[in-house]
């Protein structure tokens, strides 16, 4: 009985990760005080004795029928039913419950005023009936209801989570059919209401009515914009085999046309795995909008023309899947293609995504010991950004094997090595006319080479309960294979920097001969040590007590210098100053440089760590580099470090109370006198769910002099304040504004207002966003309407709003948002261009 109720509503299947936190605690069926405390789970039940009590049992009439009333009760494990008065035949199985019929178990309570059937024959009929789920929210009614075997019928049912002095809506429908052994239901006269008003009548449609996966339509996505025109994406969901499944999109386009996608899923015991793709055999965007193609790199922006626009039988593949060899290895593939590099923009249309430069496709072997990893993997790039060139691109990896061991032996020694085998391939850039990168000839070569490096060390860690040093020597050699022209241009760059050092020295073939090699290699040592001590005491704040640190450190390395000129730059780049660069010992990402260095950190840190809840309360960090010689290893157009002292670096992160977070880093140059960098992020929290966000950050562009204008050194400059300022327990208002100060223009506005009731939530946000660097902004209006427990209707603004504003949900209180990413992860959605705050 409870189950047939409980399922025979179209939403209770919806998803109840919802906040009920405005409900007010009023039950459409109460707790009855007369039910015994449940014992075990409902799959236990069927095992549970059957207990009758009641005030008084006899046998009436012909038919032998036992008959309890005066308050009547039967309890079964988590069952409990009361009622009245109750008859029931033994032979025939028949019975009759009279007079306020109650019924609950661990999922639900329901009274009705009858209910009468033959347990032999498994028919039942109960009359006026309401429930109340407790399992989660929901409650309503139904005028009949009528059981034979596993089939049901409801009859004038309803359904809400709202409360039921509050039933902003509801949802009605005349008859319902239930089937618990096919696990279906059919809903007949269906209607939604909002209040009192009828909102969507659906005369017919079929549901699940359990667990089980069956194929079927699933809820359509329906949207209307300037791009697509009518928007209409239908899920048919096909289910194959209990560990595979699939699910086609077909896709309606009033302004492009039709469009078919799909996805396939898969899983075994070893692995698992999912495949999806999209085609669309004939596009008419670039027919109907051709201002979309416009490249905004020139100035003025110049708009695309119509033979370089994409062509109109576009689509794309994604294929992820893992394979788990044994309890060491295993094998993964991450693969990605998109017919061209406009797909990302044009079949985009969430607010929420992030910018995508390259879409990268990855398989590989990997392995895991106690005391080792290893990998080997191929990977490619294929350029996803329309207003690039695939110079822009990195270069592809095929292969590339690694293998990292790290062994203690005994108490003070560790050893160790990391080594990696590579081979890098490009393909070479065609640049079309007009292009201002071009080079004569309207081609690039992009050669190629191979790479092998190697770092074996030992340590020698010697640590104390407040005192650490910890020396290491490390080994370093790296070799290349370069491919002809590639050695060739290393050779014509290394010639003309020493014809610049030498303006009395020719620029010969000669000259370039002399430097070109196809195997260039290094090799040098690395010594380093890192010491540290730790001094704590107890102290005594404002009547708060707290653990006072403080942690002087130091750390030396030596690095000789090694000519690495005519070494290539295949996936090295120099790496930002910050904290951590200053313990370590390489300032780049990639084995292309090794720093040399001579060069003393000394830095300090101090806390202060609350006694009564172990919360650090105070992290304050200050630390330089003493350069005892210049550091001459370069990457690019980078300068040589001067002998000297290094910027400043400081680092403060502050918790006065549990409700404000600041955090703040501070880069100052004694030699310029100015600031590299200074970021400041502040969070308060106030009330239950109220947030406001700041934050400021400041960067110097290192290569160019601080002599120049300062709009040319100044890497970047924004500010960003965002807020969720609750004005009562139903209404709130949210924002967002952020602000690049050195272009003196918005990134982002966000300004909206949301409405929520216990079961109803109403959105609207108004948004102007930039979805490239050069583009101007976007507009959008979004509006969204949540029926807790049934569904919501509208783009998820909720997205939006938790990437814009930290904080906007408890569960994600962070204070910096996510980076800036160059490719787009694999996956079957749509993700929106926006480009993504570097804040």
């Amino acid at each position: 009985m409870s189950l047939c109720i409980a399922i025979a509503l179209p939403a209770y299947a919806a998803d109840d990760n919802e906040n009920w936190g405005l409900c007010p605690l009023i039950d459409a069926v109460p707790s009855f005080d007369d039910a015994p405390a449940p014992t075990g789970t409902a799959e236990q039940r069927a095992e549970q004795p059957t207990d009758i009590d009641g005030g008084t049992l006899q046998r009436a009439g012909a038919d032998q029928n036992i008959v309890v009333q005066d308050n009547v009760r039967l309890s079964r494990g988590d069952q409990f039913l009361g009622t009245d008065k109750l008859s029931y035949n033994q032979e025939s199985g028949k019975y009759t419950a009279e007079g306020h019929v109650r019924y609950q178990d661990s999922s639900m309570r329901l009274v009705a005023e009858r209910a009468e059937g033959d347990q032999n024959a498994d028919q039942h009929r109960i009359d006026d009936v309401e429930y109340q789920l407790t399992a989660r929210r929901g409650n309503g009614g139904a005028e009949r209801i009528e059981l034979n075997g596993p089939k049901g019928a409801l009859h004038g049912s309803t359904y809400s989570t709202c409360a039921p002095n509050q039933r902003s809506w509801e949802l009605r429908a005349h008859r319902i059919d239930i089937d618990t052994a096919e696990g279906m239901g059919v809903a007949r006269n269906a209607t939604l209401r909002i209040g009192k008003v009828p909102v969507l009548y659906v005369p017919w449609f079929v549901f699940p009515v359990d667990d089980r996966r069956r194929t079927g339509l699933l809820y359509p996505n329906i949207g209307l914009s300037g791009k697509n025109g009518f928007d209409w994406r239908q899920p048919i969901y096909l289910n194959l085999a209990p560990n595979y499944d699939a699910t086609l999109y077909p896709r309606y386009m009033s302004k492009r046309g039709l469009a078919m996608g799909g996805e396939f899923r898969w899983l075994y015991g070893s692995g698992s795995g999912e495949v999806s793709g999209n085609w669309m055999p004939n596009d008419d965007l670039a027919g109907n909008d051709p201002g979309r193609y416009t490249d905004y790199r020139r100035d003025p922006p110049v708009q695309i023309p119509r033979d370089r626009m994409p062509e109109k039988n576009r689509g794309e593949f994604a294929l992820k899947t893992t394979h788990r060899l044994d309890g060491t290895w295993y094998a993964a593939a991450n693969l990605a293609w998109v017919s061209d590099k406009y797909y990302l923009q044009d079949f985009s249309n969430s607010l929420y995504g992030q910018s995508a430069i390259s879409l990268r496709s990855e398989v590989g072997l990997y392995g895991r010991g106690r005391y080792w990893d290893a990998s080997l993997i191929a990977d490619h790039n294929q350029l996803a950004d329309f207003t690039l060139q695939e110079n822009s691109l990195a270069y592809d990896r095929l292969p590339r094997a690694t293998f990292h061991w790290a062994q203690p032996f005994g108490k003070w020694i560790e050893t160790g090595v990391d080594t990696e085998a590579v081979r890098f391939q490009h393909e070479d850039v065609k640049f079309t006319p007009g292009d201002p990168n071009a080079p004569i000839g309207l081609r690039r070569d992009m050669p190629g080479g191979s790479r092998f490096d190697v770092k074996p060390y030992v340590s020698f860690p010697l640590e104390g309960a407040s005192w650490f040093i910890r020396p290491k020597l490390a080994w370093r050699y790296t070799a290349y294979e370069l491919e002809r022209g590639l050695a060739q241009q290393m050779a014509e760059q290394q010639a003309a920097a020493f014809v610049a050092a030498n303006p009395t020295v020719p620029n010969t073939p000669e000259l370039v001969r002399s430097f070109y090699d196809k195997s260039p290699s290094r090799s040098l040592p690395i010594t380093s040590i890192d010491a540290g001590m730790y001094f704590d005491r107890e102290t005594e704040i404002r009547g708060d007590h707290y653990l006072h640190t403080l942690e002087p450190r130091v750390f030396y390395l030596r690095a000789p210098y090694r000519d690495q000129a005519g070494m290539p730059l295949f996936d090295t780049n120099p790496m930002s100053f910050s904290w951590g660069a200053l313990f370590r010992d390489n300032r780049y990402t990639g084995a292309d440089r090794q720093t040399d260095a001579n060069q003393l950190t000394t830095a300090l840190t101090t806390r202060l760590i609350s006694q009564d809840d172990g919360r650090e309360r105070l992290a304050a960090s200050i630390g330089q580099i003493q350069y005892f010689d210049d550091i001459r290893v370069v990457a690019g157009a980078e300068t040589p470090i001067k002998q000297g002292k290094s910027a400043w670096v400081a680092d403060v992160s502050v918790s006065p109370s549990d409700r404000w977070t600041i955090n703040a880093t501070y880069q100052w140059d004694p030699k310029l006198r100015s600031e590299d960098l200074a970021s400041l992020r502040a969070r308060y929290l106030f009330g239950n769910n109220g947030v406001v966000n700041f934050g400021y950050r400041y960067r110097r562009d290192l290569s160019v002099s601080p002599t120049a204008p300062k709009d040319r050194r100044d890497l970047f400059e924004q500010a960003d304040f965002s807020f969720l300022y609750p004005i009562n327990d139903n209404w709130s208002v949210v924002g967002r504004y952020y602000y690049s100060i050195k272009d003196k223009r918005a990134l982002e506005q966000i300004a909206g207002v949301q409405w929520e009731s216990c079961c109803l939530a109403v959105r609207l946000i108004a948004r102007r966003y930039q979805r490239n660097r050069s583009e101007d902004l976007n507009s959008s209006l979004q509006v969204e309407f949540e029926l807790k427990g049934l569904g919501s209707a509208g783009q998820n603004t909720e997205r939006v709003l938790r990437r814009a504003i930290l904080g906007y949900n408890r569960d994600d209180l962070y204070l910096a948002p996510p980076s800036p990413t160059v490719s787009r992860q694999n996956r079957g959605d749509d993700a929106d261009s926006t480009l993504e705050p570097t804040l």
